[in-house]
């Protein structure tokens, strides 16, 4: 008989929230459970106790930052009652993920992916993978002819340009230069 986890106790939750917003502003690269713990209000005893080890925890964090993402795909989504077409979705993705605000959820998501192709055997597998599958999955559901031939490539170039647009922004800060570069691949 398979076993689920229970769901997670008010404690776990709050702790994984606090977790989850210093991982945003200091990174995974270099996560150390003590600074954390103290940072957030808790003792490594209680997140190994919780997570069952750091990279349970690393874990955690990651589904919760894919949360974030997989929560703006269904708002975009719904926002549509046929499909709009990849021209508006990018320039909507583009405007959600260049948005100043949100730099440090979208250097954590680098961060991750990242980890996900060095070591695929870690508390990142399958991170890299996931996520290109679910944008895929948007753009592909907002393609109008998504079966035709040429609509893989074209939703898999259209997600290669939001990327490289996205690294060239964090790594440079040059929001009129890479909106200029993401509104002529999409025109």
């Amino acid at each position: 008989m398979p076993t689920t986890k229970p769901a997670p106790s008010a404690r776990e939750t709050e702790l994984l929230e606090r977790a989850y917003a210093y991982s945003l502003t200091h990174g995974l690269a270099d996560l150390s459970l003590r600074p954390l713990a103290t940072a957030i209000g808790s003792s490594p005893r209680v997140l190994l106790f919780l997570f069952g080890s750091k990279d349970g925890l690393i874990r955690a964090l990651l589904a919760r930052g894919r949360a974030d993402q997989l929560e703006l795909l269904r708002r975009i989504d719904e926002q549509y009652a046929e499909p709009p077409g990849l021209t508006v979705i990018a320039r909507e993705l583009w405007a959600w993920l260049s948005a100043p605000e949100r730099r440090p959820l979208m250097k954590f998501w680098v961060e991750a992916y990242g980890r996900s192709l060095v070591a695929p055997e870690g508390p990142w597998a399958d991170f890299g993978r996931s996520t290109v599958d679910d944008w895929l999955d948007l753009l592909k559901a907002c393609q109008r002819d998504p079966d035709a031939p040429e609509a893989a490539a074209r939703r898999t170039g259209v997600l290669a340009m939001l990327r490289g647009a996205l690294m060239d922004l964090l790594a440079t800060g040059d929001l009129d230069r890479t909106t200029a570069a993401v509104e002529d691949y999409v025109s």
